[in-house]
C-alpha cells in the first residue's frame, strides 16, 4: 500500500467528554431512522473528527504526505456535523493554508472520503469486495465487558439495516446471541 510508517498515537477523549461515547451520558437505545436523521444526538463527540484530522495532518506534513483519507460518512450516519462533505472541504481549505509545504509550494494536500456518500450497505459490499472479516469489528456505541455489541444502539441498528440490505447476516456476536439469520 506504500505506507512508510504506520504510527499509533492515545487520544482520550474521555478527558474532555461531552457525549454519550466519552461519558457518563445514556446511550440512545431502539431510535427510528427518522429520529437518527434528525438533531445532532448526544452520541457526538465534540470536534472529534477535527482532531483525528488534525493528527493525521500533523503526521502527513512530517512525512511529506499530500494525501490524507478518513472514513467519514454523510448518508447513513447519526447527523453528526463533521462527517458532512462541506465540513471536509472546509477542513482541506484550513490545512492548505496551516501547512508548511502548502504555503511554501503549489502542492496541496488532498482529504480523500471514499465513503462519504456511501449507504452502510455499499460501504459493507465494498468491504466484502476487499475480503475485510467483519466478525473482527464492531460499531456498537455500548458493547458489552465481553465486547458483545447491544443491536439497541443506532450503530448497531445501522449496521444491522446495511448487512441486511446486502442479504447477509452479521457476523459479530449480540448480547441477545450471536446473528445468524435475519
Amino acid at each position: 500500500m506504500g505506507v512508510s510508517e504506520h504510527l499509533i498515537v492515545d487520544i482520550d477523549l474521555r478527558r474532555i467528554g461531552g457525549s454519550a461515547l466519552t461519558d457518563d451520558i445514556s446511550i440512545p437505545k431502539n431510535r427510528e431512522l427518522e429520529e437518527m436523521e434528525s438533531g445532532i444526538p448526544v452520541t457526538y463527540v465534540p470536534a472529534r473528527n477535527t482532531i483525528f484530522l488534525s493528527f493525521a495532518l500533523a503526521w502527513a506534513e512530517v512525512l511529506d504526505a499530500l494525501d490524507i483519507f478518513v472514513g467519514v460518512n454523510a448518508v447513513d450516519y447519526s447527523g453528526y456535523p463533521d462527517c458532512r462533505p462541506e465540513y471536509v472541504e472546509a477542513y482541506e481549505h484550513m490545512a492548505n493554508l496551516a501547512t508548511k509545504k502548502a504555503t511554501e509550494t503549489s502542492e496541496r494536500l488532498r482529504i480523500h472520503t471514499p465513503l462519504i456518500q456511501l449507504t452502510k450497505a455499499e460501504i459493507i459490499q465494498r468491504g466484502l469486495d476487499l475480503g475485510i472479516d467483519y466478525a473482527l469489528s464492531s460499531t456498537c456505541y455500548d458493547p458489552s465487558s465481553e465486547g458483545e455489541a447491544c443491536r439497541d444502539c443506532d450503530a448497531c441498528l445501522l449496521r444491522l439495516k446495511g448487512f441486511e440490505e446486502v442479504g447477509l447476516a452479521d457476523p459479530i456476536s449480540y448480547r441477545t446471541g450471536k446473528v445468524i439469520d435475519r
